[in-house]
């Protein structure tokens, strides 16, 4: 058995050398071992580091392949990038390695991408971190915010005195005609129904087309090639304004679940954030955060939803910005509250974990006073 190493030049010619049978435990995924195999054709026992396959044949040096297919050039160049792009995982963006990884791999074969999980854990961030680490534009697209989709994703007609009657395409049908761009569709969930009837053929992979029935020549749109689609949504009980998205629609994506940052997580990052802040302070702030997610995940939970990630991010610059940490969670956190019950209220439960962490001396007081408040109202 000779050990062959085969070094891809870029027009595909191959060096290659004898030496020792391969015995090192191989790590790969399989479709990878079968397009390497390829590669050295009777191959046993592939892998690829940097730039480098490496493997064991029973055929002689000067009986291997000269050339590589351009299949298989193309392969390797994709497992090049993919390499790179994967160990390109942004310190900010905390999803686990092999998320964000998924996530580069679906970018690059221009898939459709769902981001899922709850509200403020970086869904959004990291569909903008990816397009930055590969070096592709990013087109956003807030579709819960929108009232009016066809204006949004088709265009509309005005009238101008000198042409008549004339439509004006949007900035969506701009983009997806631009050859591996990035198009975010922020709060999918969120969106008006005609949305996602509009989006069924341009998600299509055996489509990929709109039609601009408001045009005067009705033409049909096609998506460049490599555009690539990422969708964010919130699925639960809990987010009440957000629709049940059709079968149908979700079937056209990929799915990547992001979950709520744990506490080491978020102290990690809030502090790459804000390197001079206080550390008592943001240790405080995920501390507070982590209490509300484990009570929301108790069988008696006392609250119904809990602090998200930009929620803590805000409640850090406030802090930074010379605001204590009463005062932070005045304006960013008891709003998500309700207030409603007085001293059972959820508000006033989060008031007490938030009263629990702050070394604010008024905090006492202002809890107190609150309850006061609430007592004389019940008693009157």
């Amino acid at each position: 058995m000779n050990k062959i190493i085969l070094t891809p030049a870029d027009n595909g010619q191959l060096s290659y050398q004898c030496g020792t049978a391969f015995t090192g435990t191989i790590v790969q995924s399989e479709d990878r071992n079968k397009i390497l195999k390829r590669a050295l054709r009777s191959g046993k026992n592939i892998t690829l580091e940097d730039g480098i396959l490496t493997g064991t044949t029973s055929k002689k040096a000067d009986k291997m392949p000269k050339k590589l297919k351009t299949k298989d050039r193309a392969q390797i160049a994709f497992l090049k990038t993919l390499d790179e792009a994967a160990t390109s995982h942004p310190d900010e963006l905390k999803m686990s390695d092999v998320n964000w990884k998924y996530l580069v791999r679906s970018v690059l074969r221009g898939k459709n991408i769902m981001m899922t999980g709850p509200a403020g854990c970086g869904k959004t961030f990291a569909a903008q971190q990816v397009a930055e680490t590969i070096g592709r534009d990013l087109h956003y697209f807030n579709l819960g915010a929108t009232q009016d989709p066809r204006s949004t994703l088709i265009g509309n007609v005005h009238f101008d005195k000198s042409s008549g009657t004339v439509f004006a395409e949007s900035p969506f049908i701009k983009a997806i005609q631009q050859p591996n761009a990035v198009i975010l569709l922020d709060e999918l969930s969120r969106a008006n129904p005609e949305a996602w009837n509009i989006l069924m053929t341009v998600l299509d992979p055996g489509q990929r087309y709109v039609r601009l029935d408001e045009s005067t020549d009705s033409e049909t749109i096609k998506v460049a090639d490599g555009v690539c689609f990422i969708a964010t949504a919130n699925i639960g009980n809990e987010y009440t304004s957000t629709r049940v998205m059709d079968k149908a629609l979700m079937d056209r994506f990929v799915t990547i679940e992001m979950a709520m940052l744990n506490q080491f997580d978020e102290f990690d990052l809030i502090s790459k954030r804000f390197p001079h802040a206080d550390k008592d302070v943001i240790r405080a702030i995920t501390e507070i955060a982590e209490t509300t997610r484990k009570e929301c995940k108790s069988d008696t939970a006392r609250i119904t939803g809990a602090i998200s990630t930009r929620t803590t991010l805000e409640m850090a610059s406030l802090t930074y910005d010379g605001f204590s940490l009463i005062e932070a969670a005045e304006v960013t956190v008891y709003p998500q509250y309700d207030d409603a019950g007085g001293v059972d209220s959820e508000r006033t439960f989060v008031k007490q974990i938030v009263q629990k962490y702050s070394q604010d001396d008024t905090s006492e007081d202002l809890f107190n006073t609150d309850q006061e408040e609430s007592e004389d109202t019940t008693q009157s």
